[in-house]
């Protein structure tokens, strides 16, 4: 599906490339109002909605939170902090070779996956407790 390119889009998209926070909705339309001020909310969750379908963005959907935006659309995954929220690029191949090891074990074509990988980044591990700390062997 191939849309006209809006300028209320491109706005949008400038703001994604411009980060890599992973921000909300909310946050995108925030900043999209500072160079258009009178954009509406829903005017970003549509033209969130046609990014994404035209593959321009990522959605990143975690389980029980607010989706969340990147516009990274290369192959990685994803750290989520279970205490501040934050969201942080993996920046490992580890997709390729899973996906690849999945489909030769099971005689599937996989067209894609997600991985997630959650814990305490470096900013609150200082205010975690002992027990929180434990360190996953990999």
């Amino acid at each position: 599906m191939m849309t006209r390119d809006s300028k209320q889009r491109r706005a949008i998209l400038e703001v994604l490339k411009g980060t890599n926070s992973h921000p909300t909705a909310d946050w995108i339309y925030e900043q999209v109002r500072k160079k258009i001020p009178n954009i509406s909310l829903g005017t970003v969750y549509r033209n969130l909605k046609v990014l994404k379908e035209e593959g321009k963005i990522l959605e990143l959907d975690f389980a029980g939170t607010v989706s969340r935006f990147d516009g990274n659309i290369t192959p990685h995954q994803h750290f989520k902090c279970e205490q501040c929220g934050r969201i942080f690029d993996v920046d490992e191949p580890l997709r390729q070779r899973t996906a690849e090891r999945v489909a030769l074990k099971m005689g599937v074509k996989v067209f894609n996956h997600l991985l997630e990988f959650r814990g305490l980044c470096q900013h609150c591990q200082p205010q975690a407790s002992p027990a929180d700390k434990q360190e996953t062997r990999l």
